[in-house]
């Protein structure tokens, strides 16, 4: 979600509320629009891809 602040600037905000305030987490700043898109799609890639880009952590080669 995309906010204009009375400021002039935009904010990029998590569609869900976090839990534990009630409240949308931000997730940055930008002076543009232009540039508050180009981060969200960023932020929605990284949150499709990250399993894959994190290698799953083999436990089993930690207990021996």
């Amino acid at each position: 979600m995309i906010r204009k602040l009375p400021s002039g600037v935009y904010r990029l905000y998590s569609r869900k509320t976090d839990p534990k305030t009630g409240k949308r987490r931000n997730l940055g700043t930008f002076k543009s629009r232009a540039a508050d898109e180009q981060h969200e799609r960023g932020v929605q890639y990284f949150k499709r891809h990250l399993k894959r880009l994190v290698p799953v952590l083999d436990v089993s080669a930690l207990v021996n």
